[in-house]
């Protein structure tokens, strides 16, 4: 997903994008949407989250 799309996403939670990297920015998404915190974390493979909007930028 485009780091752009993911700003707007952040929006809609009231996350202020400021200059945060992508992951970061994926990460308090996770967060604000009560989901486990596990962008980028090497468990991709292992979380059993298949519908996760991340997960082709996860793997």
């Amino acid at each position: 997903m485009k780091t752009e799309d993911i700003k707007e996403i952040a929006k809609r939670h009231d996350i202020k994008v400021g200059k945060l990297k992508k992951a970061e920015l994926v990460r308090a998404i996770q967060q604000a949407e009560g989901n486990d915190v596990c962008f980028e974390s090497n468990q991709a493979s292992e979380c059993g989250q298949e519908n996760c909007l991340w997960r082709t930028d996860c793997l």
